[in-house]
């Protein structure tokens, strides 16, 4: 069907080196946007029509059965690669554990790379490395920190 191959095309594409990617919440926000507006143009549902993502989510469901969003998918695949390193001793570790002198720049804190690991996985980062140099408890962490929650649907009067 269509929905699948937008799913194989699109997301091997769009998924491409996304394990280096810092995600925010702006990134977050435009990534689910971005996988809603591919879901319509294939359903060929206008955002006129007044149909909720949640209707369009569930025909995609009808139409392919259970699937993961690109979030979640995302967030499994940084979460691999990060214990994948982990536990390799080449200069991705080093740079990936390595730091810099000096400060950071003057004005609000901007999010890196390892504060993403750290929110999903509810561990520090020291913690983390250590956890994920055992394969089945990387497994454990990656099933129990990728999982988005989908935003709650709008109460309406």
């Amino acid at each position: 069907s269509k929905i699948q191959l937008m799913r194989s095309r699109v997301t091997s594409i769009f998924l491409y080196a996304c394990e280096s990617w810092t995600l925010t919440a702006e990134l977050q926000r435009r990534i689910q946007a971005m996988e809603m507006k591919c879901c319509r143009k294939i359903l060929h549902i206008s955002y006129k029509d007044h149909v909720t993502n949640e209707a369009v989510r569930a025909k995609i469901q009808q139409a392919i059965g259970p699937h993961e969003d690109l979030l979640t998918i995302v967030k499994r695949c940084k979460l691999q690669w990060y214990g994948h390193v982990s536990r390799s001793s080449g200069l991705a570790k080093t740079i990936l554990q390595g730091t810099v002198k000096g400060g950071r720049i003057q004005g609000g804190q901007r999010e890196r790379w390892e504060d993403n690991i750290r929110e999903w996985t509810g561990l520090e980062f020291g913690k983390s490395k250590r956890a994920v140099e055992d394969r089945e408890n990387l497994r454990k962490l990656v099933a129990k920190s990728s999982v988005v929650p989908q935003r709650p649907s709008r109460l309406r009067d």
